[in-house]
């Protein structure tokens, strides 16, 4: 498990409910913008998302542990880091600058896929997304943002499937989709990590 002092991690404010996300229709096209916590509200409103993977050079993958002060599944595992490109910005961009916010890290991330999903928590809320899917690779150190991170931990991909199997309860929903289609459609590409 990792470790979550401020002084070793990051303590900056890098999530605003009133920042505003970029509204999609099917085909990911843009069609408006809105604040993320009216994407948020309700069933959601389809906006444009993305979903990174990091592995270390010993093939595991970095999973965080959602912060408590989340609005939408706190303290679910979930994969290395997920976000929003915001208004007038361009998807590699809002990839690469939440990574270094949520985890100090930096990488040059791959794009394997984008799908819509929809999943509503209980009465809080819902994401609905059109979601870009990337790898990574980053011996970085990770410093975890302490806002956005509860814990953070390494994990080899075959430990993730019996936990996937075993504990499902404890994971986000869309890491368990995107991780099914990556175990299923691109394991080539962890196996040249």
């Amino acid at each position: 498990m990792g470790s979550l002092s401020a002084e070793a991690g990051n303590d900056e404010i890098v999530s605003f409910d009133s920042e505003e996300l970029i509204l999609v229709d099917q085909a990911d096209g843009e069609i408006g913008h809105l604040t993320k916590s009216a994407c948020h509200d309700g069933d959601g409103v389809l906006h444009r998302a993305f979903s990174l993977f990091i592995f270390n050079t010993d093939g595991e993958l970095l999973l965080q542990q959602r912060s408590a002060q989340k609005r939408l599944w706190p303290l679910y595992w979930s994969n290395s880091c997920c976000s929003h490109p915001r208004h007038g910005e361009i998807m590699s961009q809002a990839v690469e600058r939440r990574l270094f916010q949520e985890l100090g890290m930096r990488c040059k991330p791959s794009f394997l896929y984008k799908f819509i999903y929809h999943a509503k928590f209980a009465d809080r809320g819902a994401e609905h997304e059109y979601c870009s899917v990337y790898l990574g690779t980053s011996e970085d150190e990770v410093r975890p943002n302490v806002h956005e991170i509860a814990d953070w931990r390494y994990i080899p991909p075959d430990a993730l499937d019996r936990e996937l199997r075993d504990k499902p309860q404890s994971f986000t929903p869309w890491l368990k989709m995107e991780w099914q289609r990556i175990r299923s459609e691109f394991q080539h590409m962890l196996e040249n990590l």
